[in-house]
């Protein structure tokens, strides 16, 4: 922790043939090599066995860092490890704050969120880089200022350092350059959801929501795992996308061309606070063509004859051992859907389901229409 240089350092420095640090320390000495990761890693491996070697890193050795994957590389007898305070250590012991209540992410140099352990404990700790603040903006577009407190840890162990809340939506990157280290905590003052949700909990167009019992089952079909990229197509009220991301943690982007049910998504989105969700709007046999990621799981569950059309350009951008599950409630869309998988020589499975449920204090019966599913797993 604190500025790059060796001044907290517990050990002599003088005995080491080769001292390797990052380009930002400022120390100087004949025997001190700045080196990037990828130099440091090439130089160690090649001269551990010949040369007395100190790597110094910042923060904790153990802690995302670069020594630690180094260290993995070496004999066992040929390393030791000198631990000092993580960040995370350091901002939770002047918050006062438990490990056990604290998940943690890094967005330094990933575009990427752990959706897996992102907002799932009352707290997340985030380390961060330049980029990082604009990243968790769009992800948490639509929360409400009040759903989530933000703690930055800036120039932490500087003489200047700075814990305090701030308000990431309005940041002032002239009052804190980027540039300088920095990490955040964030507190979660929602809920999370601990069951299934009820088809009443989702606003939505009469008719247009894919019931709880087969929003279920559908997912389940889909073989789901925690940061997939989850596409649903022809979303209705957003019901499987909302679940995918609640249940099992997916990257959820959906597609709707209808102005009332894309105005329901948006609120629905909003109450279940959905993080890192996209949403397109228009005719999702286009716009797939214009978005870039490679989805891991693929819903269609509404689209028409021109979704259909396009299955086989579906099947094509899934990743490999994607898979594809496709909802038709008619005979007419069964028919075609099959004809144009055959056509493109893509192999699937049909699933009938048939569904009955028992209401109120009678148990009056309430048959649903029979569901058809194709589900298809993209071989390498």
């Amino acid at each position: 922790m604190g500025d790059y240089n060796f001044d907290n350092l517990t050990i002599p420095t003088e005995n080491y043939d080769t001292i390797i640090c990052d380009k930002n320390f400022t120390e100087n000495r004949i025997n001190i090599k700045k080196l990037e990761f990828r130099e440091a890693k090439e130089y160690i491996l090649k001269n551990y066995n010949r040369e007395n070697i100190l790597y110094v890193v910042t923060g904790s050795p153990l802690f995302y860092s670069a020594g630690i994957l180094i260290a993995k590389k070496l004999p066992q007898n040929q390393v030791k490890i000198i631990n000092n305070t993580s960040s995370k250590s350091y901002l939770l012991e002047r918050l006062s704050i438990s490990e056990n209540e604290v998940g943690v992410i890094s967005l330094h140099g990933r575009t990427k969120i752990d959706l897996k352990e992102f907002l799932k404990k009352r707290y997340t700790f985030i380390l961060c880089d330049k980029e990082s603040i604009s990243r968790l903006n769009r992800a948490l577009d639509g929360f409400e200022q009040y759903d989530i407190r933000f703690t930055i840890g800036y120039k932490l162990g500087y003489s200047d350092e700075v814990i305090k809340e701030v308000d990431i939506y309005n940041f002032d990157k002239r009052k804190y350059p980027l540039e300088y280290p920095y990490v955040l905590l964030l507190k979660r003052e929602y809920q999370l959801s601990d069951g299934l949700r009820e088809d009443s909990e989702f606003e939505t167009e009469r008719g247009m929501i894919t019931k709880k019992y087969k929003r279920q089952l559908s997912l389940q079909n889909l073989d789901l795992k925690p940061n997939h990229i989850f596409w649903d197509i022809g979303a209705g009220s957003g019901s499987c996308a909302i679940e995918a991301f609640a249940r099992y943690r997916c990257k959820v982007t959906l597609f709707e061309k209808n102005p009332t049910r894309i105005e329901f998504i948006q609120k629905n989105l909003k109450k279940h606070h959905v993080v890192d969700a996209s949403l397109w709007t228009g005719e999702a046999e286009h716009l797939i063509e214009y978005v870039n990621e490679t989805p891991d799981r693929i819903f269609v569950g509404g689209g028409g004859e021109k979704v259909i059309a396009r299955l086989p350009y579906l099947y094509e951008r899934l990743s490999e051992d994607g898979v594809m599950l496709i909802n038709a409630i008619t005979l007419k869309n069964l028919t075609q859907m099959i004809t144009v998988l055959n056509e493109a020589k893509i192999e699937y499975k049909v699933i009938s389901l048939s569904l009955t449920t028992y209401k109120g204090k009678l148990d009056l019966v309430e048959p649903e229409r029979q569901l058809f599913q194709i589900k298809i797993i993209k071989q390498a």
